[in-house]
């Protein structure tokens, strides 16, 4: 779930005050390393990616940033998501680092280090004009308890849905593309349902959100076999439809049965 508490709006309007006084002096930043998150969530059937809009511009993006000096990877990664989206992530992960020589487009970097003035964009700007590779980390959450808020660099922090995602900046869309294909190869060891969905669910919605990420429909009858065998669900009351034909139960997460199968690397799909 996202961190929430009764003063997470001055929490994250500080933290973003803080990433702006670091990018008038990038000196606090590790030079040539930044770092780009994709977040996935499950909502209405599909996939969906966290994007930012660029401020004033028809330009898409992942949240992204820099690593200060004196912190490690995975901490500069839960920090940029902090400053960017206003969420902290309950799982995040390196899947893959991108290192191409022209990965990014100089003159847009310029223009972005506008957005600030005299010697502040100066030292941003040549901060920037250096070649810089970028470690991606996955990340996957439950849209409803995740609402992200618009940074100082972005108009719009949206979740889009995979086949609609527009195009987008530099690189990203092969970091998204890497990401997908990270989550399916690696299904059966990430923790795929117990982030995604929510924290009741149909066996349906169960097979829906896998076969998204699978790309392939499942027969009904085996995916229900090997999930139940697996004895990481508990059973609740079923729905009530109104409708004459029999309701479907309702099923949460046994979280201590399904972590110890994570640990092992005891899948689903086999």
């Amino acid at each position: 779930m996202c961190k929430l508490h009764n003063n997470w709006y001055l929490y994250i309007m500080n933290k973003k005050a803080d990433h702006l006084e670091r990018l008038s002096d990038p000196s606090s930043y590790f030079p040539g390393i930044s770092i780009d998150c994709v977040i996935i969530g499950f909502d209405k059937d599909q996939l969906h990616i966290l994007l930012l809009k660029w401020k004033e511009r028809e330009l898409w993006m992942l949240p992204g940033g820099f690593v200060n000096l004196d912190e490690d990877m995975d901490q500069a990664a839960t920090r940029i998501l902090e400053e960017r989206t206003g969420i902290m992530l309950p799982y995040l992960t390196q899947f893959h680092t991108f290192g191409d020589v022209n990965r990014r487009d100089k003159n847009l970097l310029a223009e972005f280090a506008s957005m600030l003035d005299g010697a502040s964009f100066t030292k941003l700007n040549d901060f920037l004009k250096q070649r810089f590779i970028s470690t991606g980390y996955l990340s996957l959450v439950n849209i409803q308890t995740c609402k992200p808020t618009v940074d100082i660099m972005s108009d719009y922090s949206e979740w889009i849905p995979v086949n609609q995602i527009p195009s987008l900046l530099f690189d990203h869309a092969e970091i998204v593309g890497k990401a997908l294909e990270q989550l399916k190869s690696r299904i059966n060891y990430l923790p795929i349902g117990i982030t995604l969905l929510p924290e009741k669910f149909t066996m349906k919605e169960f097979q829906t959100l896998y076969e998204c990420i699978l790309g392939k429909t499942l027969d009904r009858g085996n995916f229900q076999k090997k999930i139940l065998k697996l004895g990481i669900l508990d059973r609740y009351e079923k729905m009530l439809s109104g409708k004459a034909h029999k309701a479907p139960y309702l099923y949460a997460f046994n979280k201590k049965r399904y972590n110890e199968l994570l640990e092992k690397g005891i899948g689903y799909m086999n």
